[in-house]
């Protein structure tokens, strides 16, 4: 088995703890373009995020010798299991994981996703299954009131998100 997608996966996160490192800065800056490099960090940090997610999704296929090139997110992942008639302890995790709108993968991808949209202006508080980064990003013009506590979210995410990698990256050794 090749380690390409291992070593990918590894690289968006360590890409990632990089633009976090460079967000703290940002944030303790007082350049007139403060606020531009803390915001275009918020959406580096999730997209590197996102694409570690889906280099993980693509590891996981090529353990278990399906088409990598097929996989770009959970369900095309799902369907080449099911396809081939294999079961993965891995996916089941993954699945409970994007579905608990209380989890951490949850919540960072739908922050992603929030990068594609925009909202004029502040946008109601935050609901329990929202993160402030998904609500942050959904602004065009944020207060900025609430960095440090995404930079909070986002340093959990990538532990939690290592944490994961490391149990699931063990438990396909196994077989």
């Amino acid at each position: 088995m090749s380690d390409t997608y291992a070593v990918r996966t590894n690289q968006k996160l360590n890409f990632a703890r990089l633009h976090i490192k460079a967000l703290v800065q940002a944030q303790e800056a007082s350049q007139w373009s403060k606020h531009a490099r803390i915001e275009s960090y918020h959406e580096s940090i999730l997209f590197f995020m996102a694409s570690g997610y889906a280099s993980l999704l693509r590891e996981i296929a090529e353990n278990y010798a399906l088409d990598t090139a097929a996989v770009r997110n959970f369900a095309d992942l799902q369907q080449q299991l099911e396809k081939t008639g294999q079961e993965s302890p891995e996916a089941s995790e993954l699945i409970q994981l994007e579905q608990d709108q209380q989890s951490w993968l949850h919540k960072m991808l739908a922050a992603y996703d929030a990068c594609w949209s925009a909202a004029d202006g502040p946008v109601a508080r935050p609901a329990s299954e929202s993160s402030l980064s998904e609500i942050h990003v959904l602004q065009v013009n944020p207060d900025h009131a609430e960095d440090q506590d995404m930079l909070a979210e986002f340093n959990q995410w990538l532990d939690q998100f290592r944490t994961l990698i490391e149990r699931l990256r063990a438990n396909m050794q196994e077989w």
